[in-house]
């Protein structure tokens, strides 16, 4: 168990690490490449911090571990909400400006709907898989056309400041996003064998170890990005890095998790992981898109209840497997 224990430590940090170094590349890259400031914030810095969920997700799938990859999604889109932007908003409320998360929201919440009715049946196949990854790439169709006739947007402001903080040039911007995509296999690789014979050693399912370690430290990357553009004081960007992520992870990272293997679902999943991202979902557009009269944000009261729900949640995963009833 230790050299699995070490691989998972290991492979965690170097996936954290080059994670960053890919999106910081990536987004440079486009930036030079001449794509706006509001596409990098909403598709590359959005999504491409859930690279490491599609990568660990992807090779999960690929070595007969569905579970892993469908927890890893779940229970990264539950730390988004929970540990992460709970987190920030303790540390300093959020309010959020942008029209653009506050449209991304409401498809965020029927892409989870979605995912409940394609459980449903027990199993994720691959006709499915491919559905999911039909709608992403329609709704990145339809953000970059959007993204062309948008006046402006505080997401964009975010993302230009973040950009000017970090200045790169074309070439350094190629070399870092092939490193980190590099890296991020390499470590993914490691993780992964790692929290399989760790589920294995415990007698655990992949499941619940997708849904806390793996979930947990491939969410890092957001949390990082996070806390660094808090600094600057650009909510709308933390927001819309959350939500893009989420929704990638539904959408694309569970969609390509089941065209490489389907994915069987167990009736827990349904009722204990996607019935609390549900939930959190749920409360972050209330919180979000503003209710009662009042402004978009989350407040300290809200980021506490977030947090809250986050280790409790933790917690009884935790509970699991000390007890080896994890299914």
């Amino acid at each position: 168990m230790i050299l699995p224990a070490v691989a998972v430590v290991a492979g965690l940090i170097l996936l954290v690490w080059s994670a960053e170094r890919f999106v910081d590349g990536a987004a440079a890259t486009s930036g030079r490449l001449g794509l706006s400031p509001l596409l990098i914030g909403m598709l590359v810095i959005g999504f491409g911090t859930s690279a490491p969920e599609l990568v660990v997700s992807a090779l999960a799938a690929g070595q007969g571990n569905p579970g892993l990859a469908l927890g890893n999604a779940y229970g990264s889109n539950i730390a988004n909400i929970g540990l992460i932007l709970g987190l920030v908003a303790l540390i300093a409320p959020l309010t959020v400006h942008s029209s653009v998360v506050r449209r991304e929201l409401p498809v965020l919440g029927v892409a989870t709907l979605l995912s409940a009715l394609l459980m449903w049946g027990g199993v994720i196949g691959r006709l499915e898989g491919v559905l999911l990854l039909v709608l992403l790439a329609a709704f990145m169709g339809g953000s970059i056309w959007r993204a062309r006739h948008e006046v402006s947007d505080p997401l964009a402001a975010d993302t230009e400041e973040s950009l000017t903080v970090h200045p790169m040039s074309l070439k350094a911007g190629l070399i870092w996003t092939g490193i980190g995509l590099v890296l991020l296999v390499v470590s993914s690789r490691v993780l992964v064998w790692g929290a399989v014979a760790i589920a294995q050693g415990l007698g655990v399912s992949d499941l619940i170890i997708g849904l806390t370690v793996v979930a947990v430290g491939t969410s890092l990357p957001e949390l990082a990005s996070s806390i660094s553009a808090l600094r600057r004081n650009e909510h709308d960007l933390v927001l819309g890095n959350v939500v893009g992520s989420n929704l990638f992870n539904t959408l694309g990272v569970v969609g390509l998790a089941a065209v490489i293997h389907p994915i069987e679902v167990g009736s827990e999943v349904l009722l204990r992981d996607w019935s609390l991202m549900t939930v959190m979902t749920i409360m972050l557009a209330l919180f979000a898109m503003g209710w009662r009269g009042r402004e978009g944000c989350i407040n300290r009261l809200e980021g506490t209840t977030l947090l809250a729900m986050f280790l409790g949640y933790t917690g009884w995963m935790v509970n699991l497997v000390v007890s080896g009833g994890g299914g």
